[in-house]
């Protein structure tokens, strides 16, 4: 015995199949849920809790997938999602149309190796390929952010609404993107506050020029709006601490009880003066605020909210402009945020505090209201698909058209670039070329299009050089695409190649699986679990046994 027992080893080519299905599988699963005209897939989870959603990520996800090879799909939808924020949906077909074209060289006795290196250099070719026909764009003209903003949203359930959804999230990225000291634009999509209530429609989700706090004024006494505000932003309690060792008062009389209560009023009563000297009018606190505080701060008129998170708090400090402050004693009025209003609202069932009108935010807020908390929850994953291709945007500004126009061309290439190749690896490279034009088999079929006479006529337009020809999908007919306003961000287009190349070429490199054998859980004592079988000790004859029959 080499292996412990009960393990289990699957060796070469049963190993290989073994992947490549698990991973054929995972693809299959996500296929239709590809482009405008994609179903979206209900998903269940243990709690019985729904998720109904056209997202290859949010479907890998909530799947719980248990199989070591077919996990790695879903770490490509991840990463793709971290990378690029769209496209895992394509990056999945693809990576398990890249295995499943290899499974037949594996057939013809092709070594996994010469197949790994003709995909990589098929990818290397199609990374090219995509470099050289992609269109430098002018950033500052919101047209094309707004373009490849629909682009994204056309696939999602709201998209009725991706015009209106776009816009704004074209206006809150542009709030919070700023220029790096070299000259290059950095956005963080973590300063775009999205904040759900479910209410409404989706046509009713705002941009709002500031923060949406999910929290009420503390206390009924104070005003519910505050207009050009001096926010504090407190990172310290307004109440007074408990020592941090033990200690002991002895008080003999109610005279010093009255002291000490007076004490403590004053203590509280100082850091509210603090407060009014600084100038604020508006308090927000990441820690409690005593019910004394909360009296005192009502009666000069000082609006306050308790228990901000910690992310809010940072996000507060870089759209109002003030600072984080952690010693009271410190606050001063050049700490102090600012902002045009400061209002308590009911918003669906609760009541939320608006923060908005602020100079020069750099941290916004989306709120999203949707009919339904199923949909407003697919809206802010619509959304968060949205800012991302903005952002991809914004970062390196040059887009390729979309309707599969690049994944043809670059097929083409590869058919051309194959034949230059002396070995075996152009089987791989023109496999790969078959695989990458399966992302538009998917989508035409998706849309109910005849997908031969379609491919063929799409190959064709790509030899006469017409590099935009991609599937008008209302139409079902092939079409320029760039006539049609469908773009999308080359980053996107080029983490897909990536993702799916790497994910592929990694399982096809793996002939020999061992799983140990699981660890058994020790054996349950007698007794129903407890110790030493404490019940059957005892038993009931136990009690029979009592002094003078007890019972």
């Amino acid at each position: 015995m080499v292996l412990k027992e009960g393990s289990k080893r699957n060796r070469g080519k049963d190993a290989q199949h073994g992947n490549i299905m698990a991973a054929k599988v995972v693809a299959e699963s996500v296929r239709s849920a590809l482009g405008p005209k994609g179903m979206d897939k209900m998903l269940v989870d243990g709690f019985g809790d729904v998720t109904i959603t056209s997202d290859g990520r949010t479907i890998l996800d909530e799947m719980d997938i248990q199989h070591p090879a077919a996990k790695m799909l879903v770490e490509v939808a991840k990463t793709q999602d971290k990378e690029a924020g769209d496209g895992t949906t394509s990056a999945v077909i693809l990576a398990g149309e890249l295995l499943s074209q290899a499974e037949e060289l594996l057939d013809k006795n092709v070594h996994p190796t010469i197949i790994i290196e003709g995909y990589k250099q098929a990818a290397q070719k199609a990374l090219e390929t995509l470099d050289k026909i992609a269109i430098p764009i002018d950033i500052t003209k919101p047209d094309y952010l707004k373009k490849v903003a629909v682009t994204a949203m056309g696939s999602k359930i709201v998209s009725d609404y991706k015009d209106y959804l776009a816009d704004i999230a074209v206006k809150a990225l542009q709030a919070v993107a700023e220029k790096t000291p070299n000259g290059a634009i950095k956005a963080d999509i973590d300063d775009v506050k999205i904040e759900k209530k479910t209410g409404e429609s989706i046509a009713d989700t705002k941009f709002i020029s500031g923060i949406v706090l999910d929290k009420e004024i503390v206390h009924s006494g104070m005003p519910k709006r505050v207009e050009k505000a001096k926010i504090a932003l407190l990172d310290v309690s307004l109440e007074n601490e408990k020592p941090e060792m033990d200690a002991k008062l002895n008080i003999e009389s109610p005279a010093q009880i009255e002291a000490f209560l007076k004490q403590e009023e004053a203590m509280l009563k100082a850091m509210i003066d603090t407060i009014l000297a600084s100038g604020a009018n508006v308090v927000i606190c990441q820690k409690g605020i005593d019910d004394l505080a909360q009296h005192f701060m009502a009666r000069k008129g000082i609006v306050a909210i308790r228990r901000a998170k910690k992310s809010d708090m940072e996000k507060l400090a870089r759209a109002t402009g003030g600072k984080i402050i952690s010693n009271i004693d410190a606050l001063a009025s050049a700490d102090l945020g600012e902002a045009q209003l400061v209002e308590e609202r009911k918003t669906g069932d609760d009541k939320m505090t608006y923060i908005e009108g602020c100079k020069n935010p750099k941290s916004v807020t989306l709120l999203i209201r949707g009919s339904n908390p199923r949909l407003t929850a697919e809206a802010e994953r619509s959304i968060h698909d949205a800012l991302f291709v903005i952002k991809d945007l914004l970062e390196e500004p040059r887009i390729v058209a979309g309707g599969v126009a690049p994944e043809l061309e670059i097929a083409s290439t590869l058919r051309k670039y194959a034949q230059t190749l002396p070995g075996r690896e152009q089987l791989a490279v023109r496999i790969f070329a078959d695989a990458i034009e399966e992302i538009a088999v998917a989508l035409a079929e998706n849309a109910g299009i005849d997908t031969v006479d379609l491919l063929t006529q799409l190959r064709a337009s790509h030899e006469k050089g017409q590099t935009w020809a991609g599937i008008n999908i209302s139409t079902g007919k092939v079409d320029d695409m760039t006539k049609q306003n469908v773009y999308e961000p080359l980053a996107v287009k080029k983490q897909i190649i990536k993702s799916a190349n790497e994910a592929a070429s990694m399982i096809l490199k793996i002939d020999d699986i061992i799983s140990t054998a699981k660890m058994k859980s020790p054996p349950m004592p007698p007794g129903g679990g407890m110790p030493g079988g404490a019940m059957g000790g005892m038993g009931m004859g136990g009690m029979g046994g009592m002094p003078g029959g007890m019972m």
